[in-house]
């Protein structure tokens, strides 16, 4: 079954203190969907059009499971948190084996 990832890739962040609410309660609602978190900022080498904003890559046994953790009332909690503090594409997508 194809592991599920989010990708998440911020054009702005505005409020960093709301980013740092979401970051603490979207870490507990990523463990307990049972998600991976393999990039949280660091370096970026942005190319084309890319962003060398903050980028977040979490990884998922399926796309199934990315799908529920993104709607279960814990994440919604954290994007609660969020609110307007940033503007971000996120994009739920499925690997390919």
């Amino acid at each position: 079954m194809p592991k599920g990832y989010w990708v998440s890739a911020y054009r702005t962040i505005s409020d960093a203190e709301k980013l740092a609410a979401y970051n603490e309660l979207a870490a507990l609602a990523v463990k307990a969907g049972g998600g991976r978190t393999l990039v949280r900022g660091g370096r970026v080498a942005a190319r084309d059009a890319g962003i060398a904003e903050r980028t977040v890559l979490v990884e998922f046994d399926s796309f199934e499971q990315a799908v529920a953790t993104y709607e279960s009332a814990a994440y919604r909690e954290a994007l609660a948190a969020l609110s307007d503090g940033v503007e971000r594409d996120f994009r739920i997508v499925e690997g390919i084996d």
